[in-house]
């Protein structure tokens, strides 16, 4: 039974989930374990996110708030050396090939890139 349910309401917006697809949880995820692994401090990553956030172009209404979250970790896994944009670029370029490439039904698997000879 939920808090709703037994008679306390929840705090405005607590009844809606807190990621809209699972993408955005992995990505929030994956911001916690490479700052616990010590690749970044947390001033460092409210830096980024904020600079993304405010970047011409980003919505106005935050509706594109992970795109700009994932962006944000790009970006400072990049000026850390950790993973250079062309590289994730590169890397998600192929993704999107192997996905276009595999038939409905199977598993994504990146050596289905035809670009990579799988």
């Amino acid at each position: 039974m939920s808090r709703h349910e037994k008679g306390r309401p929840l705090p405005p917006g607590m009844d809606e989930p807190v990621f809209a697809e699972p993408w955005q949880a992995q990505a929030f995820a994956l911001t916690v374990a490479l700052h616990d692994r010590g690749l970044f401090s947390w001033g460092e990553w409210a830096e980024a996110l904020s600079a993304e956030v405010k970047a011409p172009g980003a919505a106005q209404d935050g509706s594109d708030y992970y795109e700009r979250w994932l962006r944000a970790l790009e970006k400072l896994l990049a000026v850390k050396g950790i993973a250079p944009l062309q590289d994730v670029d590169d890397l998600t370029a192929a993704w999107q090939r192997a996905a276009h490439a595999t038939p409905h039904g199977k598993p994504i698997l990146l050596e289905n890139d035809p670009k990579r000879g799988g």
